[in-house]
Parts: C-alpha cells; structure tokens; sequence
C-alpha cells in the first residue's frame, strides 16, 4: 500500500450556511433590532381597529387633537428615555412636571413675571430638582427607585405648597397659552415639510458619502432612498393631515424639534456614547476613564428638565395649572411610550426617536378609548396591558440576543 493510499484524507471543511434575508429580517425583528417596524405595524393595527370602532377616529380634526394630547407626553418621554438607556427609572417626571408648571403659572400671573422668565424659572427649577436626585442617588448609593419614589410624594407637596389656598391658577398670558395654540397655514406647513425632507435626505445622503470615502462600511444607495421616501411620505401626509384641519401646530414642531436635538445628542456626540456605555456595562465603562457619577447626574437633570418642559406644555393646553397637574396616568403614559416602542429597560439599547413612536402608541390607545367612551377603569387595565405586554416583548428580545452571543 502506497503512503499516498494509507494517509487519511483531510476532514471536509464546516457547512457555513448563509441565512436568507427572509430569515435575517426575522431574527433582528426578533431580537428587538427592528424596534420601529415593529411600532410602525402597531400603530397602523390600532389605527385600523379603531376606525373600524369609530369613523371619527381617523378624521383630519381628531388626528390633530392627537398631536397637541401627545405632545407633552413626548417631551417627558424624551428624558425618560435617557434614564432608560443607564439602565435606571425615574418616577418622579410626573410630581416634577406638575410642580415647575406651577412654578410658572405662579410667577407669571400671581407675581406678574414675564412670561419668558418665568418658563426659564421653571426650566431651572426642573434642572436643580434633577440634579439634587441625580447626587443622592449615585453619591449615597440610593437605588434610583427610591429616590426618584421619594420624589414623586415630595414634590407632589411642594406642588400644593406653591399653588396656595386656591389650588388653581389660570393661564391667560398668549404667549403661554400660544405654545399650544398656535397653528401654522398651509403654505408655512408645506414650506415647513419640505424643508424637512431635505434636511433628512441630504444629511442621510452625506452621511453614507462620508462612509465610502473613509472606506467603511455603507448601507446601499437603494436602502437609502427608499428610507428617504418613506420618510417624505410620512411628512407629507402628516402635513396634509394637519392642514385639512387648523394647519400645522407650534407644538408638534416642539416635540419633533426636541426629539432631533436629543437623537443627535445621543448618537453624534462623546456624552450620548458615555450613556450607552454606561447603561450597557457601567463597570466597564469606569474602567475606561468615564466619569459615571457625571453622567447620571446630568441624565437625571435633563429628564427633570424634560419634564418641566413638559408641565409647561401641558399646562399651556389646559389653560390653568391645578393641584392634580402632573398626576393622574402621565407618569404611567410617560415611561410607557418608550418601553412600548422598544427602548429596554435593562439599559443600553433604545432610541430617542422611541419618546416619538411611543406617544403616539399610547396617545392613540387614549385617544381611541375615549372616542369609544370606554370607562376609566377599562382605560388603566388596558395600558397597564399594553405596557406588560411591551415589557415581555423587551425580555424575550433579550433572551433571543443573549441565545445568539450578542450580549
């Protein structure tokens, strides 16, 4: 027997299969990579159920009372969400709203403030109550759980204690109440649209032009413009939607403006990375010379900021602070929305745009229940429902991420 006959032959090289993108698609929609399609098909799914219930539900003037009922939800959102990317909670963004809204409308009506100082005031009270739970909470080692619970009683006092003996004050001042009462015509509307898709088209455009020349990786050029277009439809019947009723409203262009400052914040910048690093894995991220305490503490100041922004918005709607201002559901709505619309509540993953997406999933589940008449009670066991269900969502999502070593 030769030597080329009694040598064994080389073992066969390992099958790598080669998923489909069929199959690729589905594992990242499983594993929560796909977090906006997944709220996208949602909100189409509520929207259709409850037209089917209610035909008024989809008409031009209930889309933009839509729009104006979310609009403080999602400004609170915007810093819930940044407090769910470290991985922490805060339960106080509701107390908080309802006491720096009332700082305000104090200011200006019972001391005669100009209306811009005193929004500021309010601004920097919200500022300094997150700062103060920000340092109790990573300096003594508090679980942000209990202080920001803690919050939530005290500054529900300190609410009382500023409205006074009459518990209400109404807002009479335009430039208040204009936040949410001016509307915008149709053709500042469609300037307004336009505009927009430019700006996102040529950014997305530049952005994977600077990619291909640095020689990194680049989403196709086909994947982009569809992006694009889907993006221009959506604005563009957003717009028209807006204008068949009383045109474009200040207060979207708030919500909207917020989201992209914070989206940019987030993901454009060393500070946006040092919260994704810190939620992700804050051990390593100490190792790594950033500065945690300085982080939350900051986090935690932006999201009360966030919610005096809010307050303020909602006070403006209302036309009047009152003692349950800031109560009632908004804190549930608030961490809702972006727990829904898939920002994890284990830290590290999740979106700005998602304070966005998830106002609108709970602001049309609200909006939709009210149409129907539904009572109250119907109203909280369905939220407390859809934010259960979200919950579970994120866990399995996890677990799929965990099977497949990407955590």
């Amino acid at each position: 027997m030769s030597a080329s006959q009694g040598a064994a032959a080389p073992p066969a090289p390992p099958r790598v299969e080669i998923p489909r993108p069929q199959a690729q698609v589905l594992r990242r929609f499983l594993q929560g990579d796909l977090g906006s399609l997944r709220v996208l098909i949602a909100i189409a799914v509520i929207w259709a159920i409850f037209q089917v219930e209610e035909p008024r539900f989809l008409t031009a003037v209930n889309l933009t009372n839509l729009v104006l009922q979310i609009t403080a939800v999602g400004l609170i959102s915007v810093g819930v969400v940044l407090v769910l990317l470290l991985g922490e909670i805060d339960l106080s963004v509701g107390a908080v709203s309802g006491v720096c809204s009332a700082i305000m409308a104090v200011l200006n009506v019972q001391h005669g403030w100009n209306p811009y100082l005193a929004i500021a005031a309010a601004v920097v009270a919200g500022a300094g109550i997150g700062l103060f739970q920000g340092f109790m909470f990573d300096f003594f080692g508090i679980p942000s759980f209990v202080v920001t619970l803690a919050g939530l009683l005290a500054w529900q006092g300190v609410q009382l204690k500023v409205l006074g003996d009459t518990g209400t004050v109404n807002l009479n001042d335009p430039t208040i109440t204009g936040l949410t009462g001016t509307f915008y015509g149709d053709t500042v509307g469609w300037l307004i649209a336009i505009v927009g898709v430019g700006l996102f088209a040529g950014t997305r455009l530049w952005a994977r032009r600077s990619r291909v020349r640095a020689g990194l990786e680049a989403p196709p050029l086909g994947a982009v413009v569809l992006r694009i277009s889907v993006v221009a439809v959506a604005v563009i019947a957003t717009v028209a939607v807006l204008n068949a009723s009383r045109g474009v409203p200040l207060a979207c262009l708030i919500l909207v403006g917020f989201v992209l400052v914070f989206q940019y914040v987030t993901t454009r910048t060393r500070f946006g990375r040092h919260i994704y690093a810190v939620g992700g894995n804050a051990e390593a991220a100490r190792r790594a010379g950033i500065s945690i305490m300085k982080v939350r503490v900051v986090v935690f100041m932006l999201a009360s900021s966030m919610a005096a922004v809010g307050g303020i918005m909602a006070a403006s709607r209302l036309l009047a602070v009152n003692q349950s201002s800031g109560g009632s559901d908004l804190l549930l709505l608030a961490i809702a929305g972006p727990v829904v619309a898939g920002t994890s509540l284990f830290g590290g993953r999740g979106s700005i745009w998602t304070a966005l997406l998830g106002a609108v999933v709970i602001g049309s589940i609200s909006n939709g229940m009210d149409l129907l008449a539904l009572a109250s009670s119907i109203q909280f066991i369905v939220t407390g429902a859809v934010l259960l269900a979200a919950v579970v969502v994120d866990a399995l999502a996890r677990r799929q991420r965990a099977a497949s070593g990407r955590i």
